[in-house]
C-alpha cells in the first residue's frame, strides 16, 4: 500500500493516537494525515480519554503502556462512547495475554511495536477477513512460547507475583527476574 493510494475510510476519517514516544507518534499522525485520515494526538490516558469521550472518533491507534497507566482505560472509553469505533492497540510488550485482554475489551486488533503506518491502516481497515493468514516463517522459540505462557498466567492472576508463582510451581524471585526481562525472540 502506497502512502498516496487514496483509502475508504467512510464518512468519517476522524483517527486518535495515543502514544507517549512523542517522535514516535508525530511520525505516525503525519503518515496518517497523508492517508487521509483527520487526526487528534494525546501522550497521557487521561488526555486520551478526554479526547474519545469529548468527540469519539472513527479510529484509534493505542498503546498499551502509557506513562500515567493502561491504554485499555482509553479503549473502554471509546468503546462506551462509540461502539463502532476501530481501535488498534499498539505495544512494546507483546504477549498473548494482552492481546487478549484488548480483544476483550474492545479492540479491532492488536499489533506489536515497531509498526509502520502500512501495518496500521491495515489493521484499522481489515473487516475480520476469514481467511487465515500463511503460516509464520519463523515460529515462536520454545523459550518464547514458556514466556507467553507465563505472562498469560501472570494477567489471570492480575498480576500478582506470589499467586502467579504458585500457579506455576516457581520460586517467586525467580519469576519476578522473568516478568523483568523482554520476551525472548
Amino acid at each position: 500500500m502506497s502512502e498516496d493510494a487514496p483509502l475508504d475510510l467512510g464518512s468519517d476519517p476522524s483517527l486518535l493516537l495515543v502514544d507517549d514516544d512523542e517522535v514516535f507518534l508525530k511520525r505516525l499522525a503525519r503518515a496518517m494525515e497523508r492517508r487521509g485520515f483527520e487526526v487528534n494526538t494525546a501522550n497521557s490516558v487521561a488526555s486520551g480519554k478526554a479526547l474519545a469521550l469529548a468527540n469519539p472518533p472513527a479510529y484509534a491507534v493505542i498503546d498499551l503502556r502509557l506513562e500515567d497507566g493502561n491504554g485499555l482505560d482509553v479503549v473502554e472509553a471509546l468503546r462506551e462512547r462509540r461502539p463502532d469505533s476501530r481501535i488498534v492497540v499498539l505495544t512494546g510488550y507483546g504477549a498473548i495475554a494482552t492481546a487478549v485482554a484488548a480483544v476483550k475489551i474492545g479492540a479491532t486488533d492488536y499489533l506489536s511495536k515497531p509498526a509502520d503506518a502500512n501495518e496500521v491502516v491495515n489493521a484499522l481497515l481489515s473487516h475480520g477477513d476469514s481467511t487465515l493468514p500463511a503460516p509464520p516463517e519463523n515460529p515462536m522459540s520454545a523459550d518464547r512460547v514458556r514466556w507467553e505462557h507465563i505472562q498469560r498466567v501472570y494477567e489471570q492472576c492480575e498480576r500478582n507475583v506470589s499467586e502467579t508463582a504458585r500457579r506455576l510451581s516457581m520460586h517467586r524471585r525467580t519469576l519476578q527476574r522473568i516478568l523483568s526481562k523482554r520476551s525472548p525472540r
